[in-house]
């Protein structure tokens, strides 16, 4: 079912992209027939679990309750969608970088081990695959000068924050050396809406460049 997952991940993911039918009717039909997919999915692993992370998810228990069938739906839709679109778009920035940029690949793959941490940050921070979020200002703030009071929608474009010059040396260049300090920001930048599953990412990325690259 793989072939069909991704297809409903673009479609989601490309509302208002002529390229993936991203009309407002079409994202709701596919999101009906991802939760239908996978509500009967949680109900199948939850009457015959096998060893997937599917049965895991509905077999487990917290304060003696297990997630409904339909809480799976909901959450499944999160999890497939934030889950692949994200690390296979850092992977193929990586990719085209590391593809434009031998001398990198040869650093990288010359001491795969050593490098391959600040390797796999350089790639987020270059790629940024979240493009943007909006979040509402919880208090009066100000930043650089922009007052913001309680309630205004900021829109931050993580693209432009991995990109500060005042936080990163010569940040246009890509270099799988660089050692990233503060860090970036690709998964977020902490707190309750940090990326879940960011290590995941990083051993998906780590795992699969060299196999697409060399």
């Amino acid at each position: 079912d793989a072939k069909q997952i991704l297809d409903w991940t673009n479609v989601i993911l490309g509302a208002g992209d002529p390229d993936f039918g991203g009309t407002l009717e079409n994202l709701m039909k596919v999101a009906l027939e991802i939760f239908s997919y996978a509500q009967a999915l949680g109900e199948a692993r939850l009457k015959k679990p096998t060893d997937d992370l599917t049965s895991i998810m509905m077999q487990a228990e917290v304060d003696g309750e297990r997630m409904t069938s339909q809480e799976f739906g909901s959450f499944f839709i999160l999890l497939v969608v934030a889950g692949n679109e994200t690390t296979r778009n850092a992977i193929s920035h990586g990719m085209l970088e590391l593809t434009r940029r031998p001398e990198q690949r040869r650093i990288w793959f010359g001491d795969f081990e050593k490098h391959t941490r600040t390797a796999v940050e350089e790639i987020v921070r270059w790629a940024s695959p979240v493009i943007h979020f909006r979040r509402t200002a919880t208090q009066d703030t100000e930043l650089r000068g922009i007052k913001m009071p309680k309630g205004t929608k900021v829109v931050m474009w993580y693209n432009s924050g991995n990109r500060d010059e005042d936080l990163f040396n010569d940040p246009y260049r890509f270099d799988v050396t660089r050692v990233i300090q503060p860090a970036q920001i690709g998964f977020g930048a902490g707190g309750p809406h940090f990326c879940l599953g960011a290590n995941l990412a990083r051993r998906e990325i780590a795992v699969r460049m060299p196999c697409r690259v060399s």
